[in-house]
């Protein structure tokens, strides 16, 4: 049994993963500002993770074997986790996600074409910190989304106290209801309707993970290793929006129309104009089997597609 501390943890695959952890027999415990309750059996603790003082003063003397971050946006965010948790807890892991690799906001490092990117393209122990943007701002924090990822990561990381690692989550889908981004969604109830789908013409590949195996990475990386630095989490297998509309035109029994957008405007969501695929060679190298994303995705079709059709209260 190990104590785990859950941050956020209140949805998705967030809740997923402490049911989960405690189901193994973990002690955990959830911090978040109340806008859910934990699950039976799970401690819970209310309060604003950007309130230091009220942070510290709820946290009291517990301490953790892990600490899993599941709403860290910003530097500042990180900073104050950083202080809050030194010596508090043995393991800190972040819930980060692939869009830190968008070329699109930020100068990365280039990576031959076509080629899934490894971890090593965004270096948090290099990555400039900028404290003093308006990141309490959430127009500017939506805005920066991704920047705002890369830079906690790098405070984490810098920090000290505990060992750190970051998971960059793939595009997650599953979980019908559930799926909070509503992407998928968008897919299913356009596609069954026969509404047009905007899309690139020259659509290139992305990757993704079920709801269920990132919570099952995350429960492993906070409980089974003690590796270090970021890691890519998604499934096995490229995917570009055609292969997306395809499984969802195979259980609608719909084709999907397709409209292709002018170079530079706004296309559906995962219709991209530039390869968005990260390599998941270094957690498999630590030990973890990924699926396939063809084996999953007609179910999270099928559960998207329930869901559309449920009746609202």
């Amino acid at each position: 049994m190990q104590r785990i501390c859950v941050i956020g943890g209140s949805r998705y695959f967030g809740k997923l993963l402490v049911e989960r952890l405690r189901a193994d027999g973990h002690q955990v415990t959830v911090i978040n500002r109340g806008s859910a309750r934990a699950p039976a059996g799970v401690e819970h603790l209310v309060v604003d993770r950007d309130d230091e003082a009220a942070l510290v003063a709820a946290l009291g003397s517990r301490t953790f074997d892990t600490v899993v971050d599941q709403v860290c946006y910003t530097p500042v965010q990180a900073a104050i986790a950083a202080r809050a948790f030194a010596d508090r807890t043995r393991r800190y892991v972040m819930t980060s996600t692939i869009e830190v690799y968008d070329p699109a906001t930020a100068a990365l490092p280039t990576v031959p074409a076509g080629t899934p990117v490894p971890e090593a393209t965004v270096d948090p122990r290099a990555w400039q910190v900028a404290m003093d943007l308006p990141w309490h701002d959430e127009a500017y924090l939506e805005a920066h989304y991704a920047e705002g990822k890369r830079q906690a990561e790098a405070v984490l990381t810098r920090a000290g106290g505990f060992a750190f690692t970051a998971v960059r989550g793939a595009h997650v889908l599953g979980g019908g209801e559930r799926e909070f981004t509503g992407r998928l969604a968008y897919y299913t109830e356009r596609i069954a309707r026969g509404d047009a789908v905007a899309v690139h013409a020259d659509a290139l590949p992305t990757v993704f993970i079920h709801h269920e195996e990132l919570a099952d990475l995350l429960r492993w990386a906070a409980t089974a290793t003690d590796f270090t630095g970021p890691v890519n989490a998604c499934s096995d297998g490229l995917l570009d929006v055609h292969d997306l509309t395809a499984a969802v035109a195979a259980q609608t029994g719909r084709e999907p129309v397709h409209e292709t957008v002018a170079p530079g405007e706004a296309a559906s969501p995962f219709s991209f104009d530039r390869h968005y695929a990260m390599s998941n060679s270094r957690a498999k190298q630590l030990g973890f089997a990924f699926s396939r994303t063809t084996d999953w995705l007609p179910g999270a079709v099928a559960e998207a597609l329930t869901a559309s059709a449920a009746p609202t209260a």
